[in-house]
């Protein structure tokens, strides 16, 4: 059997695959629309797009990944990705670009459940809580490094080059798990519908589950927004190069993962809830900065990237401890049914955060209202997804 180590970085490397299809490619926005002749705009809204039908996705996923099993439905998703890459690279319009665009997000939508069941199969409390905590964490390498090496394969072989890594990276990965992915699905699973619209009613009916899955929600939306908004504000406005767009860009992704990191060692000692109101405390701080800075500060300092990137600091790090918490104590009742539950959970994550991230992209706001909004929003979630563990705190073993 695979070591639990292996176990974790395997379910990594299937986690990836979402946050790749959207980072690797962001450098390269403005040569996708001049290449297919449409409006950067259009390129820009794939971005929750991609989320949006990965969430609503995960609706079907979840109730497969019980039935038949996490391995045969990650086999599927990866054959998606694979067909979804491939034509996003030989997409000679907007629509060919889009369907492969939805495709991917179709695909992505198998392999995140089957990594988060795949945890909840295995692991439980603190140790849960670690383990989406190192996987959240470890996610931000993609960000660090993703808009880089996408920047240097568009600039040697195209634009369409980083979609081929894509491929490749999805083909290699379909190999690894057909030969190395175990089974994690419990005996005692429930066997549910393709849509069990009554057991997700019975989840959602739990008012513990609703608040850590919308603190999870809104702050997944809040990074949504930075992420599309970034390249407008740091390339056209403070004028940064592609390559320093992509430095800041990257820095920001190691300092989530180092926070992170910093998370994990804090769960054990001072618990969910303590980390839940620091992270809930730092997105509502960096939301008042941002919002206040364009009345504070002068033009010449509003202008230079680094008003826009402190107050982002400090919301993704409260964004990194509140990730690993929220998920283990939404998904820990529900040992029997961990695959509908965890895309239960995905589709309000990735629906509510897309959503959100599209009205305040569609609205007539400046970027850095924007963007606070979502942080000030994430920030009240985050309170009251606090509040709730403390009513149950120390109740949750019982229920597994």
């Amino acid at each position: 059997m695979i070591s639990p180590r292996y176990f974790i970085a395997l379910l990594l490397a299937l986690v990836l695959l979402s946050p790749l299809g959207i980072d690797l490619f962001l450098p390269t926005l403005p040569y996708i629309a001049s290449g297919l002749q449409t409006p950067v705009s259009h390129i820009q809204l794939t971005i929750p797009l991609f989320l949006l039908v990965m969430g609503i996705g995960q609706l079907v996923s979840g109730p497969l990944v019980d039935n038949y099993g996490r391995k045969p439905i990650a086999l599927f998703g990866l054959g998606l990705y694979l067909l979804g890459s491939a034509l996003a690279a030989l997409a000679i319009n907007w629509p060919i670009f889009l369907t492969a665009r939805i495709i991917q997000g179709m695909a992505v939508c198998c392999t995140a459940v089957v990594a988060f069941s795949g945890v909840r199969d295995r692991l439980e409390g603190d140790d849960a809580a670690r383990a989406y905590s190192f996987l959240n964490g470890s996610l931000n390498i993609v960000p660090a490094l993703a808009p880089l090496l996408g920047g240097v394969l568009a600039h040697y072989w195209g634009w369409r080059a980083p979609f081929g890594f894509l491929f490749l990276y999805g083909l290699l990965l379909m190999i690894i798990v057909y030969k190395w992915l175990p089974e994690t699905r419990p005996d005692s699973t429930h066997r549910s519908a393709i849509f069990p619209a009554r057991t997700y009613a019975s989840i959602i009916k739990q008012p513990a589950f609703l608040a850590f899955t919308f603190s999870i929600a809104s702050a997944l939306g809040m990074v949504l927004t930075y992420v599309s908004l970034a390249p407008t504000v740091l390339m056209a406005q403070d004028a940064l190069s592609p390559f320093s767009f992509s430095v800041i860009f990257g820095v920001n992704g190691l300092w989530i993962m180092a926070v992170s990191a910093l998370a994990n060692r804090i769960i054990p000692k001072c618990g969910r809830p303590f980390c839940l109101l620091l992270g809930a405390l730092s997105m509502l701080i960096a939301g008042v900065i941002l919002f206040s800075e364009p009345y504070l500060l002068a033009p010449a300092i509003l202008a230079h990237w680094l008003s826009y990137m402190i107050p982002v600091a400090i919301s993704v790090a409260g964004l990194a401890f509140i990730m690993g918490p929220a998920t283990s104590y939404a998904l820990s009742p529900f040992q029997h049914n961990a695959g509908v539950a965890s895309a239960l959970l995905g589709f309000i994550q990735m629906a509510g955060g897309a959503g959100g991230s599209l009205v305040v992209l569609l609205l007539p706001l400046s970027p850095y209202v924007a963007l606070a909004i979502m942080m000030l929003l994430g920030g009240m979630l985050a309170t009251i997804a606090w509040l709730t563990s403390l009513k149950i705190k120390g109740s949750l073993t019982s229920l597994n």
